[in-house]
């Protein structure tokens, strides 16, 4: 069977992890993420987040659509277990904004990401963001093929 090119919503978008660097979402903020004054309303910030780890690990090769497509004992998807969020500074409508993530610690059945946003080099925000591995309604172990990729890009802590 021939490969076929993947679809465009499968590519990933942002710069990519490495050892050595975070990755990198730009994203700007829209009228509909603010409160009446232009300020970003804080539950706006939790899906800039979730796009930056959803961009993370469709870099790393991940993408939810084949981790949630897979029915059966294959099948598995993520899962917010905890996350500690400081909003350092406000982001206004119209701000571009950069989302970084990489993962600082990678267990059996959880990764621990690390998650800052920033305007023009400007720390906004910090997350630590613990995600669980979970299939049929239970934790589970992530897949080695997963585990060796986030290893793999593990030690770009120190950098964001």
């Amino acid at each position: 069977m021939p490969r076929m090119a993947p679809h465009p919503r499968d590519r990933p978008r942002g710069e990519a992890a490495s050892p050595v660097t975070p990755h990198r979402l730009t994203v700007r903020v829209y009228y509909e993420d603010t409160d009446f004054s232009g300020v970003v309303y804080h539950a706006s910030y939790l899906r800039f987040l979730e796009r930056g780890r959803t961009e993370f690990l469709r870099a790393l090769g991940i993408a939810h659509r084949g981790t949630f497509g897979n029915v059966g004992a294959d099948g598995f998807h993520f899962v917010v277990r905890a996350m500690t969020i400081e909003f350092l500074k406000p982001a206004l409508m119209d701000d571009e904004l950069c989302v970084e993530t990489h993962p600082s610690a990678t267990r059996g059945a959880s990764i621990n990401m690390m998650q800052k946003i920033r305007r023009l080099g400007e720390v906004l925000l910090t997350a630590k963001v613990r995600i669980a591995i979970v299939a049929g309604g239970k934790v589970r172990r992530i897949p080695a093929g997963i585990l060796a990729k986030l290893k793999a890009s593990t030690g770009a802590g120190p950098h964001v």
